[in-house]
């Protein structure tokens, strides 16, 4: 799972095992969709195999971005991640198990989405993850205001 400090979750991947490599694709991938320009990331992991074996540390440094671990034993180093973990484990429809990997691939897109741009999160002033991310609070910020004014036709209007 790939996301930024306000809880966007910008990429994710359902796979049967852990890899380096695939660590490498989902990273390589999430970073072109989002349109990461050099230095402008630091990718925080756990300390585990995957994070830091050569086939991810070599695409870090070669696309720019700076690399930071959790210090052994220390799983609230990534307290977005585990609160992001805990907030999907705790949703009623959280299943004990998933059937496949399908059922699961579905079940992570059903929630990623609905977290992403459904979920109005009380440490955001209660904004969506995806508004924060894409800088659209000014006007979600504006709109509840015309609400609160008491009209969405006349800004100007007051009641």
């Amino acid at each position: 799972m790939v996301h930024r400090a306000q809880g966007y979750v910008a990429g994710w991947m359902i796979a049967e095992v852990e890899s380096s490599e695939l660590a490498k694709q989902l990273i390589a991938e999430t970073v072109r969709k989002q349109g990461i320009q050099p230095d402008q990331l630091t990718l925080h992991a756990d300390n585990g195999a995957p994070m830091k074996g050569k086939p991810l540390s070599n695409l870090l440094v070669e696309i720019g971005i700076t690399q930071s671990h959790n210090r052994p034993h220390t799983s609230d180093d990534s307290p977005f991640s585990e609160a992001q973990f805990k907030t999907m484990k705790y949703q009623p429809d959280y299943p004990d198990r998933f059937e496949s990997i399908n059922a699961t691939h579905l079940g992570a897109r059903r929630f990623f989405d609905c977290y992403n741009l459904e979920h109005y999160h009380s440490g955001l002033n209660p904004l969506t993850p995806a508004s924060v991310h894409y800088g659209d609070e000014p006007f979600v910020q504006d709109q509840r205001q015309l609400v609160m004014n008491g009209c969405l036709c006349c800004p100007s209007r007051t009641v």
